[in-house]
């Protein structure tokens, strides 16, 4: 039996899905050739977009609350997931040797940033039934890239488990953040409210957005 909301998230999905060329830094963590001062950067730089991405995601809540509910347990859900991947964050930049003050004079990097200020920018502008399409496309890859981080922290630098919270938290599959994506696709569809070619063109900006954190970097001097 055919679920036209499912078959659509997973045909976006398939269409979206990164060229693995197009991150450069992955592959080198899981071969454990990453230097410490580029996985401390990634640190710094997720403490920014965490935060940034859980506001944008109650922002969405909230403009879709009346309208559209399903969209609105969807970003609801996706906004206290950041709040717990934020509180498992601390202990991977600390593993990483990153003190208060480094933290606290970090400057972040604009290839790194385009991400959170495009999901930014969506939140604002989009439709959020078309945002809910976009991010579900983009996710799939994040998640692939958190497990393969996870087990490289601990087989090629020695992280704890707490160390590597953060990205298992990613890595895991989510069942309910699935229906939840499938249930607001759905209703969207019903009332016409889905534009699938600006979902779309969203979910490609992401993915762009995304490889230019990676390569962003990936290009730091070791």
């Amino acid at each position: 039996m055919t679920h036209p909301a499912r078959d659509l998230l997973a045909t976006t999905t398939a269409e979206l899905a990164p060229d693995p060329r197009s991150n450069p830094l992955v592959p080198r963590i899981a071969r454990g050739e990453a230097p410490r001062p580029t996985l401390a950067a990634l640190a710094l730089e997720q403490s920014r977009v965490i935060p940034a991405d859980r506001r944008a995601f109650l922002h969405l809540a909230e403009r879709s609350a009346t309208t559209d509910p399903e969209a609105a347990a969807y970003f609801t859900t996706l906004a206290e997931g950041e709040a717990l991947a934020g509180d498992r964050l601390d202990a991977f930049a600390r593993a990483c040797g990153v003190d208060e003050a480094e933290a606290g004079a970090y400057e972040p990097l604009p290839g790194c940033q385009a991400y959170p200020a495009c999901v930014a920018w969506l939140a604002l502008n989009a439709s959020p039934a078309d945002v809910v399409l976009a991010l579900t496309a983009n996710f799939s890859a994040w998640g692939g890239y958190c497990a393969t981080i996870a087990e490289a922290l601990r087989t090629h630098y020695g992280f704890t488990d707490e160390a590597c919270g953060f990205f298992d938290f990613f890595a895991q599959p989510s069942p309910e953040l699935d229906g939840l994506a499938t249930a607001a696709v759905q209703a969207a569809m019903d009332a016409g409210r889905l534009d699938k070619a600006r979902a779309h063109a969203y979910g490609r900006l992401l993915q762009t957005y995304e490889a230019m954190f990676w390569s962003t970097l990936g290009d730091l001097p070791s």
